[in-house]
């Protein structure tokens, strides 16, 4: 039987990325630094301490990656506050799903935007675990999250459903055993071979529920 349901944050409930994208474009820009062709690729999945190292490195920053993330942090709270990019139907079918199953949430966001955003979308409550990368050792597509996650809820990791959109997302949910659900966004469409780890992939986040029910009867 489905033991848990655990989602991305980021592309899976709000349509974060190209806020992630545009402001630490312009904060590399200010700071004197260059954005790379494949630089949004590659940070999709980073945890905290990853991506604010590689803007300070490989991009040019040229400040503490502590600094980095904190300032960066900052810009996309503020960025939140003002209009906070739910996607259509992530509020109704994750609490469709918290009826019937434990729900966790294993996001690359930092900690304080996790909270920020689940609690401006009346969602706090219906997560019985949150994790985010910063927490863990690695980041996306490491497993360790989803283990994590996993673990708080009680739950085996191959009785779990999770949720992903990005490359390095679904790589750490299959590298963690779950089921895993894809929900492509297609302004930043995985790489085929992370696509290809997903049991279903599917085109709204409305469809899931009908979607983990029927994992779930065929597993009785």
């Amino acid at each position: 039987m489905i033991q848990a349901v655990v989602f991305d944050l980021d592309g899976v409930l709000i349509d974060s990325e190209p806020v992630w994208e545009r402001v630490r474009r312009a904060y590399v820009a200010e700071a004197g630094g260059r954005w790379l062709p494949d630089s949004q690729r590659r940070l999709m999945g980073m945890s905290t301490a990853e991506w604010s190292a590689y803007l300070a490195q490989e991009l040019g920053v040229g400040r503490p990656a502590d600094t980095v993330a904190r300032e960066v942090v900052e810009q996309m709270a503020q960025q939140y506050a003002a209009d906070l990019p739910l996607l259509s139907g992530a509020v109704e079918t994750v609490r469709q799903l918290a009826d019937r199953w434990p729900l966790g949430l294993a996001s690359s966001s930092p900690r304080a935007l996790v909270d920020e955003v689940l609690r401006d979308a009346g969602l706090a409550e219906a997560f019985g675990a949150t994790r985010s990368t910063e927490e863990e050792a690695h980041g996306k597509p490491a497993p360790d999250v989803y283990r994590s996650v996993a673990n708080a809820l009680g739950a085996d990791p191959r009785q779990c459903v999770a949720v992903e959109d990005s490359s390095n997302g679904l790589r750490s949910a299959a590298a963690a055993a779950m089921i895993v659900v894809a929900v492509p966004r297609p302004t930043y469409p995985p790489d085929a071979d992370a696509l290809s780890l997903a049991s279903v992939t599917l085109s709204s986040l409305t469809e899931l529920p009908a979607v983990v029910a029927r994992f779930s009867d065929a597993a009785e």
